[in-house]
């Protein structure tokens, strides 16, 4: 199925309109942005434009941007499949940080967060994140919030929130982030009505809807197996329960009834990716979240790409973790990646380390050696030279 953008389809895709809570406290309706579109000077909306473009600012300059442009213009690709005219008004930022999540503001300011590139196995899960933060702001939920938020709040918690979110951008420390992400909450109405927007949006651009659910049960795995009680960014903001996945099936099951075949697009996906994923998995560890970490791992090994390489980061997950037994997993994990052509170098570094440090000297300096001969020009060759002579 190709995207094709017409005046029936856009009519099709925002017939469900949610009542929105307003100054007034009636309900009503907000129009749909439409393409270029920029509220009046004189507006509340305008002024959260303004405030949304210094946040656009801050984070040009944040310094946790991913400065790889294959990846920017890879994601560019997919959120114009899915927005077709509305193309031109959309900035796309890849952040670095290993947190599943992305956003959307006003102004058309889009964030993918790495975390979210390093948990999504297709294209379609990714367009289906996408869509649902295009949802977000073509239905203009932020300003219905907004609005929500200043009428019901004193003028202080209402100023706060405004300074808030233009002085992180969106990328400040995560526990001020959580923070915010609670005020900026949407509502269950609005949740619902951009799960099925965002459906609509990927099924009318060709993807195939079932791996929407798909992404949403690895979720709720990688938390139910993370011991800290902290909650994700992205659920922080997005309601995560059995019915939500439930009625996205249902949703896929009647969208994809007498259909073609709809795309999942993994191959361009890894193509994208993959050159990026031992840096991913590098900062996913840091998190020291294990638990979901080997929920991540657990899926990428099933995905059977690349496992010289994931097994090292299986090691890597062992030896960072060091619970009673670990050592020897960690050395049992990197010995299985060198049964693979891709297992990095590091490997045997590791090993020689692990070897080290059980007294094990000969199988420690064979180790330092072979990864020295992968690695001549290593930065660590001199300390690694060093390790060598005191095992001789």
């Amino acid at each position: 199925m190709s995207p094709r953008w017409t005046t029936a389809t856009l009519a099709l895709l925002v017939l469900a309109c949610v009542a929105c809570a307003t100054p007034g406290g009636s309900p009503q309706a907000l129009p749909d942005i439409k393409p270029g579109e920029r509220p009046a000077l004189d507006t509340d909306e305008a002024g959260l434009w303004m405030q949304m473009d210094r946040v656009e600012e801050n984070l040009k300059t944040s310094g946790r941007l991913l400065a790889d442009a294959n990846l920017t213009a890879y994601v560019r690709e997919v959120v114009c499949k899915l927005i077709g005219p509305y193309c031109p008004d959309i900035r796309i930022y890849v952040v670095q940080t290993p947190h599943f999540n992305a956003s959307m503001a006003p102004n058309g300011t889009m964030q993918v967060w790495t975390g979210l590139i390093l948990r999504s196995e297709n294209e379609a899960q990714l367009a289906y994140v996408l869509g649902h933060e295009i949802a977000h702001y073509l239905r203009r939920h932020s300003v219905q919030l907004w609005r929500d938020v200043r009428s019901k709040s004193t003028l202080l918690v209402y100023f706060n929130v405004l300074t808030a979110a233009a002085g992180l951008g969106f990328v400040g420390p995560l526990a001020n982030l959580a923070a915010l992400a609670s005020v900026y909450a949407f509502s269950r109405d609005n949740e619902r009505e951009a799960d099925e927007f965002g459906l609509a949006l990927i099924v009318q651009a060709g993807y195939d809807p079932r791996e929407a659910s798909r992404i949403w049960e690895a979720l709720m795995k990688e938390r139910t197996a993370t011991k800290d009680s902290a909650p994700f960014i992205f659920f922080a903001t997005h309601p995560s329960t059995e019915e939500r996945i439930d009625t996205l099936k249902d949703l896929a099951q009647k969208a994809t009834a007498g259909a073609g075949q709809a795309v999942i697009g993994r191959e361009r996906f890894l193509a994208a990716t993959l050159p990026l994923r031992a840096m991913l998995l590098r900062d996913e560890l840091r998190r020291r979240e294990f638990g979901g970490s080997q929920v991540v791992l657990d899926r990428l090994l099933e995905g059977g790409v690349r496992l010289g390489e994931l097994h090292f980061f299986q090691g890597e997950l062992y030896r960072l973790r060091a619970e009673a037994g670990d050592a020897a997993k960690a050395v049992a994990a990197y010995e299985k990646a060198l049964g693979y052509e891709d297992a990095p170098a590091e490997t045997h570094r590791a090993l020689g380390l692990l070897f080290s440090k059980a007294g094990e000297k000969v199988k420690a300096r064979s180790a330092f050696e072979r990864y020295l001969e992968r690695q001549p020009a290593a930065e660590d060759r001199h300390m690694i030279n060093t390790y060598i002579r005191q095992l001789e």
